[in-house]
């Protein structure tokens, strides 16, 4: 069983026992956090997707640490111009481990697909017939 799942402005795929990174959450270590907008849940095949997310549906998650990720080197050069310019940042994340997934309640099942190849089959655009041409009349005064 998996999940999309939005967490501090990304979208992860998550699934039971995962450790993720994500974005420096508020939370403290070892404390728990629910997830509620949760796109699309995979149930052993049985896929439920939201519009836009799932009523009901959520994640929840243990906070296990804060830390800051390796270092991102931004170098700027302008060539034959003697212009350098090095900077760098190391991004606040948190680790989080996924603990369950709960799906909701209403939302849209998937169609398997081949139900879905039929059904784009019989709706592909109907043949549309030409209106028949006026006859001309020859009318002279």
């Amino acid at each position: 069983m998996y999940a999309i799942v939005e967490i501090a402005g990304q979208q992860f795929k998550v699934s039971k026992d995962l450790k993720v990174y994500v974005h420096r959450l508020s939370n403290e270590e070892g404390s728990k956090v629910s997830f509620d907008k949760v796109y699309l849940v995979d149930d052993n095949g049985s896929i439920t997707l939201g519009a836009p997310a799932i009523e009901g549906a959520s994640v929840e998650a243990k906070v296990l640490q804060h830390l800051k990720g390796d270092k991102v080197i931004v170098f700027k050069k302008k060539r034959r111009k003697g212009y350098k310019k090095r900077n760098g940042h190391r991004q606040y994340l948190t680790q989080i481990v996924i603990e369950g997934i709960t799906a909701g309640g209403t939302a849209k099942k998937a169609a398997p697909k081949k139900a879905a190849v039929e059904a784009t089959e019989e709706a592909e655009a109907p043949k549309v017939k030409k209106a028949p041409k006026a006859k001309k009349e020859d009318t002279q005064e």
